[in-house]
């Protein structure tokens, strides 16, 4: 349990978070309440407690982190969630991403896929502490989606990838949207993709880091 007096504190660094997304050109008020919603401060480690609501990444153990609070609203904003998308997930780390994308789809279930096993089991475990019960955490390769619940709404890949994983595309609804960081290890470009019905349609969105995506489709196996 969080003390009373910490627990105000970090709700005023939340709402300081959230004024500084919104001069950063986050808009969505569904991203907005849901990042006001889904207390991040469940889903990093005990030690970065303090700095849970910091605009910034932090390790989560196993070499990943839980990604910077700009980058996660930014590339759910493109995304253009709302309720009752089937949305997929590759790279679940701490639970947070999904625990957000599945406060605004719901009652519709997030299936998401973490390739190390420990992780899989944090980001449940943390799901569960936030009261979040419509996400579906599998402990598999995502670079090679998950065909038994194809075709998906939305896709976000929270790793970089070399490429946009074919297998992700194919799994991915006619009119439906994915969105990658691709690139090498030291920086990727953002890559929107619409699934049209004999096009793929590509729009790039600027520069940002992630940890590399591991898996069959990803830099490391």
């Amino acid at each position: 349990m969080v003390e009373l007096s910490l627990e105000k504190e970090l709700e005023k660094k939340k709402e300081f978070l959230i004024k500084e997304l919104i001069e950063q050109g986050i808009t969505d008020e569904l991203v907005l309440d849901a990042i006001r919603n889904v207390p991040r401060h469940l889903f990093v480690p005990s030690e970065f407690l303090d700095e849970a609501y910091a605009n910034y990444p932090l390790p989560i153990g196993y070499g990943q982190t839980i990604s910077q609070p700009y980058t996660v609203a930014f590339m759910l904003q493109e995304l253009g969630l709302r309720k009752g998308l089937k949305v997929f997930e590759v790279g679940t780390g701490s639970g947070w991403n999904a625990g957000l994308i599945a406060w605004i789809v719901k009652p519709a279930l997030v299936y998401t896929t973490e390739i190390i096993a420990e992780l899989a089991e944090m980001a449940k475990r943390n799901l569960k502490s936030a009261g979040i019960k419509n996400v579906k955490v599998l402990p598999i390769d995502g670079s090679c989606g998950y065909a038994k619940e194809a075709p998906y709404d939305r896709i976000i890949v929270t790793a970089a990838c070399p490429s946009v994983p074919k297998m992700l595309v194919e799994q991915l609804r006619i009119g439906g949207e994915l969105i990658a960081p691709v690139g090498g290890c030291a920086e990727q470009k953002m890559v929107k993709v619409i699934k049209r019905k004999n096009r793929l349609e590509k729009k790039e969105l600027g520069y940002f880091v992630f940890v590399p995506l591991r898996g069959k489709y990803g830099t490391t196996l």
